[in-house]
């Protein structure tokens, strides 16, 4: 009995063995986050919404470069609201980057290339 209950503790601690160092291979070797669009939407836990290049967004300073952002602005005579597309760079310490806090990183979404925003992008870059 003791043999049979000896053979069956080695089974089990093997069985755990080979689990845990299974899941601490997929911890060490799973796939980063994939970026697989030119842009990424990176929402803060402030409610600032940027757009641009996300760089290391696994670490706990990523960097975003080619910084964007939605403007809205009211059209003083008839009260309509329009979104402007903001380039961050032209403000007095002209930014050429942002590194951010991962911890105020809410959550990070691909900017579809037919989307408004990326359409926005291209235009502005067309322009400017």
């Amino acid at each position: 009995m003791t043999t049979l209950k000896s053979l069956a503790i080695l089974l089990v601690g093997i069985a755990l063995g080979f689990v845990g160092g299974l899941a601490v291979r997929h911890l060490v070797t799973h796939d980063r986050v994939q970026l697989n669009t030119p842009y990424q939407a990176v929402l803060l836990d402030n409610g600032q919404v940027y757009y641009g290049k996300l760089q290391g967004p696994e670490t706990p300073f990523p960097i975003l470069t080619d910084v964007y952002y939605i403007q809205n602005r009211v059209d003083p005579q008839t009260k309509a609201v329009s979104n402007v597309l903001v380039r961050r760079g032209k403000e007095w310490h002209a930014p050429d980057r942002m590194i951010l806090n991962a911890r105020h990183v809410v959550l990070i979404e691909p900017v579809g290339p037919g989307s408004q925003v990326a359409k926005f992008i291209e235009e502005f870059n067309k322009n400017n």
